[in-house]
């Protein structure tokens, strides 16, 4: 949808912890504090490639794999802004009835079929929308 609608569609992701995962908090914190050394969505794919083996090594193999400053990154990733992010990211998500993740939205509308074609009917409707005078 990013190549079809480069003009249109933009992702924004927000954090949702869960709370039965005992690590997610330190993994989300991790993933912001590569962010802020350009290396967010990098960091994010490798922790969800192996979610269920997540451990303080394991953040910080993948800090070194990305060649991330070791010292920078275990600042930021203590940072009371990334914690009080993450924070407002959940609470949003509650408030906003997620339950769950990924969760999909588009204009504020939960998309529960992510099928390329549905999603594309939805962006092109939101589209005529926004072109109507």
């Amino acid at each position: 949808m990013l190549k079809k609608y480069p003009e249109s569609v933009k992702i924004v992701f927000k954090n949702y912890p869960l709370k039965n995962h005992r690590f997610a908090v330190r993994a989300a914190a991790a993933a912001l504090a590569a962010g802020r050394q350009g290396k967010f969505w990098e960091f994010h794919d490798e922790l969800f490639k192996d979610y269920r083996q997540l451990s303080e090594e394991k953040l910080l193999e993948i800090a070194h794999r990305l060649g991330l400053n070791k010292a920078q990154f275990e600042r930021d990733r203590k940072d009371p802004e990334i914690l009080a992010s993450i924070q407002r990211d959940s609470q949003e998500a509650v408030r906003i009835g997620v339950t769950g993740v990924p969760a999909l939205f588009v204009n504020g509308r939960r998309i529960s079929n992510r099928d390329l074609r549905v999603m594309d009917r939805i962006i092109e409707k939101e589209k005529e929308k926004v072109q109507k005078p």
